[in-house]
């Protein structure tokens, strides 16, 4: 499984202090058929804790998912901020996910060398 942050999302991390693990971790529970919420098209919602707290209170993170392929995070908001995301939203992220999980290895290279994603190291 490849995981990725684009670059919006590796500065949300960097300043919310939310860790590679963290989102490892994210993305094992989804492995293991743990999703806290589909919303198709190859898009989930999942929960990161915060820094030396639980995930209820923690983050909610948007992910362009295809399972024991890639995820790729890219949106996160915190629950206190925000309580959901619109579905204009939702309908924007699915028309990414369409895109980006379609992406050949090559594409996906030439983006990261571009700084467009940053794969997490497990």
């Amino acid at each position: 499984m490849q995981i990725f942050k684009n670059a919006w999302f590796e500065r949300f991390a960097s300043k919310q202090e939310i860790s590679d693990k963290a989102i490892v971790q994210a993305i094992e529970r989804a492995e293991q058929g743990l999703i806290d919420a589909d919303l198709g098209g190859g898009v989930i919602k999942q929960r990161v804790a915060r820094a030396g707290q639980g995930k209820s209170g923690g983050f909610r993170t948007v992910v362009l998912y295809r399972t024991a392929q890639r995820a790729f995070f890219v949106y996160g908001f915190a629950k206190s901020d925000r309580d959901n995301i619109g579905k204009d939203e939702e309908a924007q992220f699915r028309k990414a996910a369409g895109y980006v999980l379609s992406l050949s290895d090559e594409q996906l290279a030439v983006l990261i060398d571009n700084g467009q994603f940053l794969e997490v190291r497990q």
